[in-house]
């Protein structure tokens, strides 16, 4: 396939564009923990600080709320730095839609943690403390595996939203596939073909995402019973 010299750039922009979602989901895997914690608390405060979380982010367009957090960010550092009369700080793009996107779609898990975590029975937990295993034991050996098969079809579906999300992050600067085969089209006046590069990378990241999220339901489900017709 002719990539007519541009081949190196689109490299350059796919890798870009896998750290991008693999690290993003990474907080938002966090930021969804620590929110569905937060949901399911016994006290007032943390209950309405995730409730707030999730309802302004998920009510909020993704690339407004990029734009938002990309450059107030950046007008904060801007007036910290001439108060302090140092030398300005950019901030770094990709690290930016690391953030940006990490923080939006820590919403989403935050919801999808929530239900899973409701999900698991009760009394395992409590047969769990009656054994004499502490907190973080009962999270790791009985409530994290049950939670995280019953959560594997959202969280399928938030990194498949994820991954297109990156998208969004060319219009902060980054140099990711989409602003790699934007500048490769319009170079070579082939927008059409390298637009259909873009697609075909994005394709093959949500193949490879179905084996592996097959391949993790098997790995969770180890021990349970299949529903049968």
């Amino acid at each position: 396939m002719d990539f007519g010299g541009f081949g190196p750039s689109l490299l350059d922009g796919a890798w870009a564009t896998v750290k991008l979602a693999a690290l993003a989901l990474g907080l938002a895997f966090v930021m969804g923990l620590a929110g569905a914690s937060a949901r399911l608390s016994q006290h007032l405060l943390p209950r309405a600080i995730g409730m707030a979380y999730t309802t302004l982010i998920r009510s909020v367009p993704d690339l407004v709320l990029m734009l938002l957090l990309f450059f107030s960010i950046q007008m904060l550092l801007n007036e910290m730095t001439d108060a302090l009369g140092v030398a300005q700080i950019d901030i770094d793009p990709f690290a930016a839609g690391v953030l940006t996107i990490g923080f939006i779609y820590g919403a989403y898990f935050t919801e999808t943690f929530r239900g899973a975590f409701l999900g698991v029975p009760h009394g395992q937990l409590e047969a769990g403390a009656a054994f004499g295993m502490s907190r973080w034991r009962i999270f790791r050996r009985i409530l994290f595996p049950q939670m995280m098969r019953l959560a594997l079809p959202g969280i399928g579906n938030n990194w498949q939203v994820i991954v297109k999300a990156t998208a969004l992050v060319s219009i902060i600067g980054l140099s990711d596939i989409v602003k790699a085969t934007q500048d490769a089209g319009r170079s070579s006046q082939r927008f059409f073909f390298f637009t259909i590069v873009a697609g075909g990378v994005y394709l093959c990241m949500t193949t490879a995402s179905h084996v592996l999220l097959a391949w993790l339901e098997v790995r969770f489900s180890a021990g349970t019973r299949r529903a049968t017709a």
